[in-house]
């Protein structure tokens, strides 16, 4: 399908071919749920820890008689129920991610994509470069465009003066190629692909 291709100026100055093997498959909402669980499983430190009864300090005596009393039997102070006593099947450090084929990673990311793609908030930008670092000249740009929520994904190497200016730009997010992922692409309203970033990505993916 062809497609075409803007400046920051918001003219066209040209057309790209976008492979329906990568921007016209139909999106299902399980894979992309899957994809995105995969990843925010994936990022959680997993550092919550609770002390269990072997872990917390308190003398190992056991508090009184078992017999005689008249109170209920009793083992130990650092027993759940007992005031600082530890906590019973608590949180412990440990590592939330999972597993997910990578033939399905392939295809949430295509399938992401495609979402945008078929939505028309897909637009490829011919080039993703400035002159200054200065973020209220870029802002001016954006706000002409209508991107007040955006990813923008570049190739593998990005302009270091765009990706200054751009990270002082609220719901704006940049990324490389080698970056480009489900959960940042259906987070933001808008995608902006420049054109080398397309070629990239459809040599990953097709």
């Amino acid at each position: 399908m062809k497609t075409a291709i803007k400046n920051l100026e918001n003219k066209e100055v040209g057309s790209i071919d976008l492979l329906d093997a990568v921007f016209g498959v139909t999106p299902r909402r399980d894979i992309l749920t899957r994809m995105v669980n995969y990843q925010l499983a994936k990022r959680r430190s997993g550092n919550h820890k609770t002390k269990g009864v072997s872990e917390v300090a308190g003398t190992t005596k056991k508090p009184w008689a078992q017999k005689g009393t008249g109170r209920a039997r009793q083992g130990s102070l650092r027993s759940a129920q007992f005031r600082k006593g530890g906590i019973i099947f608590g949180p412990v450090v440990r590592d939330h991610a999972h597993d997910l084929t990578k033939k399905v990673r392939q295809l949430a990311l295509r399938m992401a994509l495609a979402s945008k793609q078929q939505d028309g908030k897909l637009i490829i930008l011919d080039s993703a470069k400035l002159d200054s670092h200065k973020t209220k000249a870029l802002a001016e740009k954006f706000s002409k465009l209508g991107w007040a929520n955006a990813l923008i994904i570049d190739g593998s190497n990005l302009d270091e003066n765009f990706a200054k200016a751009a990270r002082n730009i609220p719901h704006i997010d940049v990324l490389p190629e080698q970056g480009a992922n489900v959960y940042d692409i259906l987070r933001r309203d808008v995608l902006v692909l420049t054109k080398n970033a397309v070629e990239q990505l459809q040599e990953r993916l097709k």
